[in-house]
């Protein structure tokens, strides 16, 4: 296990050092394991490459150490490049610096003297593989800003899960409703199953692309959330079910057509509602269609809007985090939430005209600048095909935009398998899309989704967005 520090932190790493080592581990620290005669440099490059652990402490004296920075660096890519587990601490209070904020991390800076051993030996079972799951006070350290991973291969999780999803602010409930469905016999992960030196979203991607349902807590907590949105958002493209339970507030704006759990009696699930669950995992597992009650009445709980200047500075970080998918599901939302058929999920050329030219404008605007003037609506009706007063047929259009190989082919059912179309860099006027995928187990899927883009697509010729 390789130790990462600076000279100011030297006496406190030896200790941490010593502790791991009566645990077991081999940590190398070079306090420790460098000889006067070795040449420094090619003894830490041996020993990093020799090692299936990094430990890096993170202290104000290391942010300021080129070195620290070099070895953080070099452990970061050997993460990347071969799995080493890479395990950032942190010591005297220092605020999480943006390279070590997509990890789960140790914070060892307000530990006393009694709890050193104890945080030690907690660190150590972690790193020799046989910790148990986190506690709650291991998961209020876990818990932490979500941001997105570099792109990385994604495996199957070792045991496809029910993905239980909740702002920090509802941790306790959060926490006590994925216990329960445990013991209820079900398999669940959580963002507190999270263990030091996870990458936090490439963890969570891999949990949900996979998921047999994602619970998602609701309150207006969670609906603030941008870590709960982008899990919302992740398993709506890979398809996933969701079931919502509803603690507090009213419904998410994302979920508004999906049937939920009303637990506003701050109560966790009855036997009913367990069962559903345990029906769902049946159906899942067995490769059938997921049996749950239909979309809620139109007369149900009313959902969150989502102002139209929240809702751009949430596409605005989508985009800027280069989370192409998931603002093409919020573009869709926002659209249909501004002609009032977010329970319905498509548009008409009548309904496309109560959509505000400002809102469109907008929306087109942050595309063309976060993709270089490849995405957004300007650039799909330059692609266009002619098509005469009316348009382009919606077949020539997709085929123009890349939505399908030809006008005569099929259009992909599954978002998921749709979105792979775009290829890496985005292939150019591929975005935004206008589909919902929680609208997509619907017969009609397709002949909404192309009254919805034609419509749209009317509407920005009339107004010469083109231009």
């Amino acid at each position: 296990m390789f130790l990462s520090y600076t000279a100011d932190d030297a006496a406190w790493a030896a200790r941490l050092a010593g502790e791991l080592a009566g645990h077991g581990l081999r940590p190398f620290c070079a306090e420790w394991s460098i000889e006067p005669s070795e040449v420094i440099v090619h003894r830490l490059d041996e020993a990093l490459r020799a090692s299936a652990n990094g430990i890096a402490v993170i202290s104000p004296a290391s942010l300021r150490s080129a070195r620290a920075m070099d070895e953080y660096a070099a452990l970061a890519t050997a993460s990347a490049e071969r799995g080493l587990r890479f395990i950032p601490v942190l010591l005297g209070h220092v605020a999480v610096p943006p390279f070590a904020a997509n990890r789960v991390w140790r914070d060892f800076s307000a530990v006393t003297e009694e709890q050193f051993a104890q945080k030690a030996a907690e660190l150590a079972a972690i790193v020799a593989g046989h910790a148990a799951r986190p506690g709650p006070a291991a998961a209020r350290d876990n818990i932490a800003a979500s941001h997105p991973s570099a792109p990385r291969p994604l495996t199957p999780p070792e045991r496809p899960s029910l993905v239980v999803c909740y702002a920090k602010a509802d941790a306790r409930y959060g926490r006590a409703l994925a216990d329960q469905l445990r013991r209820a016999g079900l398999p669940v992960w959580s963002i507190a199953d999270l263990s030091p030196g996870d990458t936090h979203f490439w963890t969570i991607r891999q949990q949900l692309r996979d998921a047999l349902a994602v619970v998602v807590v609701m309150t207006p907590r969670s609906q603030d959330s941008d870590d709960v949105t982008r899990m919302i958002l992740e398993g709506q493209v890979h398809g996933r079910p969701f079931v919502p339970v509803l603690l507090d507030g009213e419904v998410n704006y994302h979920l508004a057509t999906v049937w939920h759990i009303d637990a506003r009696h701050g109560g966790l699930l009855d036997d009913t509602e367990l069962g559903l669950l345990h029906r769902l995992h049946d159906d899942v597992t067995r490769d059938r269609p997921p049996r749950l009650p239909g979309p809620p009445p139109l007369t149900a709980h009313r959902a969150i809007r989502l102002s139209p200047s929240a809702g751009l500075e949430r596409l605005r970080v989508h985009l800027s985090e280069g989370e192409w998918e998931h603002a093409d599901l919020l573009t869709t939302r926002l659209v249909m939430e501004a002609a009032g058929r977010t329970t319905e999920g498509w548009l008409s050329n009548r309904q496309a005209a109560g959509v505000p030219r400002e809102l469109l404008a907008g929306i087109d605007a942050l595309w063309h600048r976060h993709s270089e003037g490849r995405q957004g609506f300007r650039r799909q009706l330059a692609l266009a095909p002619a098509g005469g007063r009316r348009g382009p047929g919606f077949p020539d259009l997709g085929a123009a935009l890349g939505w399908r190989e030809a006008a005569e082919t099929a259009v992909p059912r599954l978002y998921r398998d749709f979105a792979r179309r775009a290829g890496p860099g985005g292939r150019s006027g591929f975005y935004p899309t206008l589909r919902d995928p929680g609208h997509e187990n619907d017969p009609d899927w397709y002949d909404r989704w192309s009254s919805t883009v034609l419509a749209l697509h009317a509407r920005l010729r009339e107004w010469g967005t083109a231009s």
